[in-house]
């Protein structure tokens, strides 16, 4: 059951992720805001998502993986139903800085209980892949969740719908059993991480990632519409939205199938850096053509290539820091690390919404390109680091290190009776060999003798 409640804690996360995106075309004119406005709410978010990651991150190491599951659960979806009432930008904000604290709260929670419950915990990127296979089906279903209802029924009831789904797992996490929390954790070690290179460099890393996957997140439905309305200005406005929403659904079915694909490549942590790497670069690619495109097809192909290129980044960054480090401190690890990738997300989706004001969301995407290009160099820096301090690197298995000795030691005394076996049927040989010469020695002395007498 801990296994469900890891992945249903990142598809919840995926839901938190997907929400202000997929209620934009919808929340804007009900609020009254615009664009400008719309970006600050995403940020308020992600500021309270980077407070909360730190915070959280060392809380899980200290008091363990269920109070920090079953919170996020409940926390979400309260704050969901706040949203779905909200009629002013000022009634929205709380919840959105709340929403931060349950989606960090599942987000830990999830993805370092993933590492550690699955495949044995033997490969945390391709476990962490697999894992947010389920984050990909959360920002996938709540787009495709809010559109259909937003056309059999009201806003309220709608949303309202989303808050329910999350609520649900939260009797999982409270039947679920978890792993021990590491006994006499200490604050000093969870600080002490910022000195790790590895730490740092994964952080950045995440910096850029994430500001590249919640831009999309965020704005893909606003572009694809831009796009619509260019391709055939007399669509009505519900149709494009509609249409527009579908795009970030694209997105989150291939970010599920290439993390999926990533989840099944054994070495994928061990060349996990290159990956991202060559991530890093299709992305820039399809941000170049995302800029000029008209066509609609065009959009929805591009959403489907950003997903596939995007899938991998997150959880093979995570997988391969998680790798250098012993278990007992993932918590705090993944605190960092996500921390700093959020600063990101604060910073960039917000400037695209800015920028777009006196332009258009297609051409601020621009601000995305520099993110690309850091995160190539990033990555491959990453790749080499190890952890600097003993007590801190990952620990071998006591029982398998105590199996393998035995096994050891068996087969060294196997080889040493066989040598022993070896080293005295040689001797048997010699000394034979040796008594048939020295018996042919006394066989010619006595004939010398025998000659000599009278």
């Amino acid at each position: 059951m801990v296994k469900l409640v890891a992945m249903l804690s990142v598809f919840g996360l995926g839901m938190s992720f997907a929400l202000l995106g997929s209620l934009s075309v919808k929340l804007m004119p009900r609020l009254k805001i615009d664009q400008g406005k719309f970006g600050s709410l995403i940020s308020s978010f992600m500021f309270s998502c980077l407070v909360a990651s730190l915070i959280i991150g060392v809380l899980i190491d200290k008091i363990g993986y269920q109070p920090i599951a079953v919170v996020g659960f409940l926390l979400v979806a309260v704050c969901i139903f706040i949203l779905a009432r909200g009629q002013s930008y000022n009634s929205v904000m709380l919840p959105c800085l709340l929403l931060g604290f349950g989606a960090m709260a599942l987000n830990t929670a999830g993805n370092v209980l993933g590492p550690q419950v699955l495949y044995g915990g033997e490969n945390p990127a391709a476990a962490s892949n697999l894992l947010n296979v389920f984050f990909g089906l959360g920002l996938f279903l709540t787009p495709l969740i809010v559109s259909f209802l937003f056309r059999k029924t009201t806003y309220e009831n709608s949303v309202s719908v989303l808050a329910i789904i999350v609520l649900i797992p939260a009797a999982l996490a409270l039947a679920a059993k978890y792993p021990a929390s590491p006994p006499g954790f200490e604050l000093s070690k969870a600080f002490g991480l910022l000195a790790e290179p590895a730490v740092l460099v994964a952080a950045f890393v995440l910096f850029c990632y994430i500001a590249l996957e919640v831009s999309f997140c965020n704005w893909l439905p606003s572009f694809g519409k831009e796009v619509i309305k260019a391709e055939t200005p007399s669509v009505e406005d519900g149709v494009a939205d509609a249409s527009a929403q579908r795009l970030l659904s694209l997105f989150a079915i291939a970010m599920m199938a290439g993390r999926l694909g990533a989840s099944q490549i054994p070495a994928i942590t061990k060349y996990g850096s290159y990956f991202i790497a060559g991530a890093a670069v299709v992305a820039a690619v399809i941000i170049l053509v995302m800029m000029q495109t008209k066509s609609r097809s065009l959009a929805q192909v591009l959403a489907v290539l950003s997903g596939l290129a995007f899938a991998p980044c997150f959880p093979t960054t995570v997988g391969v820091t998680f790798s250098k480090f012993d278990s007992s401190i993932y918590g705090s690890i993944f605190g960092i690390i996500f921390a700093v990738g959020l600063a990101g997300a604060v910073i960039i989706p917000k400037a695209i919404g800015n920028l777009a004001k006196g332009s258009s969301i297609q051409k601020s995407l621009r601000l995305l390109l520099p993110a690309c290009v850091v995160l190539l160099v990033l990555a491959l820096i990453l790749g080499p680091l190890k952890a600097r301090s003993e007590d801190i690197k990952p620990k071998p298995d006591v029982a398998a290190s105590t199996e393998k000795g035995a096994d050891t030691i068996k087969q060294d005394g196997e080889k040493v009776l066989d040598d022993v076996q070896k080293e005295g049927e040689k001797m048997v040989d010699d000394l034979k060999k040796e008594g048939e010469e020295a018996k042919d020695e006394l066989e010619k002395e006595a004939d010398q003798l025998k000659d000599k007498l009278p």
